[in-house]
């Protein structure tokens, strides 16, 4: 058992590798290291730049028209509140010998002697031969208290 050999720790280990090929940290290497390494190829920077504005674009475009039609769609929907009001002031101007109904329908006519508006609950066509009313509109009063136009202008 004597003829083991013990390594001597007096002695200097030499690497046999140039200290110019060898890298302190070759996991931070720009480039594969080894043989089995992966390939890592330079990303072209200003392609990726153009990707991604594209993107940007697209999807900024995207959330703009979803807001120009939120937008059109309130539009519309104060047009027709304001025109519900108008309506609602004329009939309230007017004469209602009766106390109205939320979600019936009744009819506005205009008085021929006197020019004055006058809701009925009698339609056009129950009238018979003789109408002592010109006609203006059908109308329904909603939940809200304002009037919707089913037929006719006001």
């Amino acid at each position: 058992m004597a003829d083991k050999k013990k390594p001597n720790n007096d002695e200097a280990f030499v690497n046999p590798i140039d200290k110019d090929k060898v890298a302190e940290n070759p996991g931070l290497l720009p480039y594969a290291h080894t043989m089995g390494g992966a390939v890592i190829r330079p990303e072209d920077k200003g392609q990726i730049r153009g990707n991604a504005m594209t993107a940007m674009y697209d999807q900024t475009d995207r959330q703009m028209e979803q807001l120009r039609q939120q937008m059109e769609t309130l539009v519309k929907q104060a047009k027709s509140l304001d025109n519900r009001m108008k309506v609602s002031e004329v009939i309230y101007q007017a004469d209602v010998p009766f106390q109205p109904v939320i979600h019936h329908i009744y009819h506005l006519y205009r008085r021929k002697t006197d020019g004055a508006n006058v809701l009925s609950m009698i339609a056009p066509s129950e009238w018979g031969r003789k109408i002592p009313y010109e006609y203006l509109a059908t109308v329904r009063l909603l939940g809200d208290h304002t009037w919707e136009v089913l037929e006719g202008e006001v």
